[in-house]
């Protein structure tokens, strides 16, 4: 027997709903908003979760990525009105089991559940068997944590895998992971640097050659793609390989055989394919850059690592892990991080990512020297000015818009009030939340959307990034936390 919830503000679907789910065998409960149904998710583990989309309290599809991280992790399935097709590109990407639109009869709703729990079912019992070894792998936030889904079932099977991201968000990492999690770890990880080939030389590089094949062939040569024998192959920055290259590859990967240089004899080599870039191959089909045969092949499993932007709540993680890496290379007592130090990691950009951060920290903990702490000035001087600059504008924008000692607890109706005995008149005083009574109210869910933004903005100036302290003051979980930032644009 499953646990579901019905998360609709109608609350005769929720009542019709509950009726049918009795009769499958499961027990559900129902919530008229987004708020109150992550506080049932916040205290019971449910199976299955039905979304509406247009809630009281915001678009259920900004809280999917929240509700899949809440406890127990369910399915959720989008049950709408709103058949649009953009929504539902969301909801799948966003990992939906299934998308109905109402009115969906009750066969449609009885096969998506039972199909939903026997999927989740399949799922929970295959994955009591799967230790994933991810020692040289950080991070606990909701972004990452939706990557190591797709590595373990990478990990668990054969088949191609492409790894996407920007520069530095550490493909080749999971590549190895995936290798060194696989039923090949024992054999080679060979790497092809695709940059790096040339029309004249590939086929020698990835088939080898034989001894005076062509001009300079003084040896008899093994390629990478032997040397990849019942291992990993792995293509970084696939998007770099030429237009003739790929053609050249394309047949190596469909039939899994090769021909050195200077032989007439083919031969077998039995790799599993892994593939990384950091450009969009999809633009690059359209543009006729790449072909769109070869991006079929090597796309079988996508995943798509998240810029340390989009997953800053890993930063003050990924810094300790790299310092004390550093600490058992160079020797000597850990050093200390002064708190400010990681005010300004968490206000930095990193456009290197996880690269730029570990090189910044390496450089921090050279500078300190025999000092036990590590300050903020101890970091390169480009982060150190970037800080400076964000901290200059926000104390701009903040004289701008004058007196910031409002009481967060009023209602917007009492704001002007409020204003007028601080001698505070409209013009002085440009808030965000205040400037949308001068003119026409907006809805009750616009309204909502701006004091939510407010909130989230005052709780990151008073506790200046103390994650700890501002669960438990706002009430929220880490990941809804993290899901409102993201919703609103706020970096953290």
């Amino acid at each position: 027997m499953g646990k579901i919830l019905i998360i609709d503000d109608d609350k005769q679907v929720c009542e019709t709903m509950q009726s049918l789910i009795s009769r499958t065998d499961h027990e559900s409960e129902s919530a008229q908003s987004i708020s109150r149904g992550m506080e049932k998710l916040e205290k019971n583990s449910y199976d299955l979760v039905f979304l509406d989309i247009s809630l009281p309290d915001g678009n259920g599809l900004d809280a999917l990525a929240s509700i899949k991280e809440s406890r127990g992790r369910p399915e959720v399935i989008i049950l709408t009105g709103k058949g649009d097709p953009d929504g539902a590109e969301l909801a799948i990407q966003g990992g939906a089991w299934d998308f109905l639109v109402k009115p969906s009869s009750i066969k449609q709703l009885t096969l998506s559940i039972n199909r939903a729990m026997e999927f989740r079912s399949e799922k929970q019992s295959k994955g009591e068997c799967v230790v994933l070894n991810l020692s040289n792998v950080v991070g606990k936030s909701e972004e990452i944590n939706n990557c190591y889904q797709h590595l373990a079932h990478a990990s668990g099977s054969d088949a191609n895998t492409l790894i996407t991201g920007e520069t530095g968000t550490g493909k080749e990492l999971f590549a190895r992971t995936i290798h060194d999690n696989s039923s090949r770890a024992a054999s080679n990880f060979v790497i092809v640097d695709c940059a790096s080939l040339t029309e004249t030389l590939v086929e020698s590089t990835l088939f080898g050659h034989k001894r005076g094949s062509f001009t300079g062939a003084q040896a008899d040569r093994k390629g990478l793609v032997p040397l990849a024998d019942k291992g990993t192959l792995f293509l970084d920055e696939v998007g770099e390989m030429p237009l003739a290259v790929q053609k050249s590859f394309l047949r190596v990967l469909q039939e899994r055989t090769y021909r050195p240089v200077g032989e007439n004899k083919e031969y077998k080599s039995d790799f599993r394919l892994i593939s990384a870039t950091n450009r969009d191959l999809d633009a690059m089909v359209e543009r006729g850059e790449f072909r769109q045969d070869l991006l079929y092949r090597i796309k079988t499993i996508h995943i798509s690592l998240p810029s340390l932007r989009e997953r800053s709540g890993d930063i003050r993680e990924l810094a300790l892990f790299h310092l004390d890496r550093l600490t058992n290379r160079y020797g000597g007592p850990r050093k200390e991080i002064d708190p400010e130090f990681f005010e300004i990691l968490y206000n930095y950009d990193w456009p290197g990512n996880v690269r730029q951060l570990f090189n910044s920290i390496e450089q921090s903990f050279v500078a300190a020297g025999s000092g036990n702490t590590i300050y903020p000035m101890h970091l390169p001087h480009e982060i150190r000015i970037e800080a400076v600059k964000s901290d200059i504008e926000k104390k701009s924008r903040k004289s701008v818009t004058g007196s910031t000692n409002i009481n967060q607890d009023l209602p917007l109706s009492e704001f002007s009030s409020q204003q007028q005995q601080e001698g505070l008149g409209r013009s002085e005083f440009s808030d965000p939340v205040a400037e949308v009574l001068s003119g026409d109210l907006p809805s009750m869910k616009e309204y909502k959307g701006i004091a939510e933004r407010k909130y989230l903005e005052e709780l990151q100036k008073r506790y200046e990034g103390n994650i700890s302290e501002i669960l438990k003051i706002s009430g929220l979980s880490r990941s809804h936390f993290y899901a409102l930032l993201k919703k609103h644009g706020i970096s953290q």
